[in-house]
């Protein structure tokens, strides 16, 4: 039998059907039965007429709890007022495992007790909705780069020392080697790719160990990191502009009816469009002290000021030329700036904050073993890094955008755990 799913009802009307899925929801009216069905694909009203059904059939659509597993067949028709804009008028219904008491009802439930719930929260619609819109933020990204002649190179996740300080860092016994770690970043591995392959982009899982609690944080989260060979800060930031404008474009125009199912202001989102903003970060200081932020100059930019500063403009802001003091070891210095690295951060509008961070690289080898020891890093660690620079360096730049800090601005999420299906935080690394 061909499987056929509530999204494809549009090809089906008029003509009887099976669907197998879950009861989402239930309500009764006299002789009649509403069972709603959901497929993983949408929700779809199946009414129960008793006229039309056994007695068995009518009781069993009486009783279902919900999230019982079935298999309803019947007759598809158009309703321009149901969800989805069709309903289905029930002729059998099966019951393939039957629920009860299913701890997720309609009441309100608290967060913590949702989140150690979370593979059941899951099935909720807005839950559903958001993982859509992380589906398609990550296809949009995967075109983004396949299109523009980018090759994907699978950076390690377990890796012999820190990309960006030693501070954040999983660390587990390995072998008789010693200690490796979960990976920060695959962007060191990415430079190597560039290159050999001129343009490439890694993505994947990374891990910091911050004992932080904030709504912004996970300790595991996805990162996409391109490279390219010959490009400097400039041409990074171009690339960053063009490429945060395809993916909110590309979800707006896709994922519309999970944003509206999400109530989303899409306002903001509507005008992520080349050109944004770019500001030098003693412009950035000057923004914050008119605001009357007490900001040290020096610092990084935390998260208040970070929405203080984006909350100037209506798209993201770029932020460039922070001082060499709070930024990676491997980021280069301006030579007409000698105290400001070449490296910029985009910062999202409402609150969100950065999204992407990135920079030129530094492709000296002298400099860079310079900034090797500067930091404390163990160099032989960074040997094959540093071969990089021996044998035919080249300027070059990227950047890396974290996957659910983005997730959550493009739908509007006060909390970034709501971003991935099985968020891992200091306090949670369970279901």
């Amino acid at each position: 039998m061909q499987k056929i799913h509530i999204s494809e009802l549009a090809k089906y009307v008029g003509q009887t059907i099976t669907l197998s899925g879950w009861l989402y929801n239930k309500r009764s009216s006299g002789k009649i039965r509403f069972v709603i069905l959901r497929d993983g694909t949408g929700i779809l009203q199946c009414i129960v007429f008793k006229g039309n059904v056994s007695e068995e059939i009518f009781n069993l659509a009486d009783r279902l709890g919900q999230e019982s597993s079935i298999e309803i067949t019947g007759t598809v028709k158009e309703e321009k007022r149901a969800p989805g804009g069709f309903e289905m008028d029930v002729t059998d219904l099966k019951l393939i495992s039957e629920a009860h008491e299913y701890p997720i009802t309609p009441k309100e439930h608290g967060i913590e007790f949702l989140m150690d719930i979370r593979h059941l929260w899951l099935r909720s619609s807005r839950q559903v909705a958001i993982m859509r819109v992380r589906h398609r933020i990550i296809k949009a990204i995967r075109d983004f780069f396949d299109n523009r002649g980018f090759t994907l190179m699978d950076a390690p996740i377990l890796t012999p020392a820190a990309c960006e300080g030693t501070s954040t860092l999983f660390e587990t016994p390995y072998f008789d080697l010693g200690k490796a770690y979960l990976t920060q970043s695959g962007q060191l591995y990415a430079e190597a790719g560039a290159m050999a392959l001129g343009k490439v982009y890694s993505f994947g899982p990374t891990f910091r160990a911050e004992k932080s609690k904030t709504r912004r944080h996970l300790t595991e989260f996805w990162m996409v990191e391109p490279e390219v060979a010959f490009n400097d800060l400039y041409d990074n930031m171009d690339l960053a502009e063009e490429f945060l404008e395809y993916i909110v474009q590309t979800v707006l125009s896709e994922r519309a009816e999970e944003l509206k199912s999400l109530e989303r202001n899409t306002s903001f989102l509507e005008k992520v469009k080349r050109p944004f903003p770019r500001i030098h970060y003693d412009e950035a200081v000057e923004i914050l002290k008119k605001n009357g932020i007490d900001f040290e100059y020096g610092n990084d930019l935390g998260g208040t000021d970070e929405t203080v500063i984006s909350n100037q403009y209506d798209r993201p802001v770029m932020v460039h030329h922070y001082p060499v003091e709070v930024k990676a070891f491997y980021m280069k210095r301006d030579p007409n700036e000698p105290s400001k690295a070449m490296a910029v951060d985009v910062l999202a509008p409402e609150g969100y904050g950065e999204i992407i961070g990135g920079s030129q690289r530094e492709d000296n080898l002298d400099l860079l073993l310079q900034r090797i020891k500067e930091h404390n890093l163990p160099q032989k660690a960074f040997d094959w890094y540093l071969d990089l620079r021996k044998y035919g360096s080249v300027p070059h730049s990227g950047f890396g955008l974290g996957i659910e800090r983005t997730v959550a601005w493009i739908c509007g999420l006060e909390h970034i755990r709501e971003t991935i299906p099985f968020p891992r935080m200091i306090y949670r690394n369970t279901p």
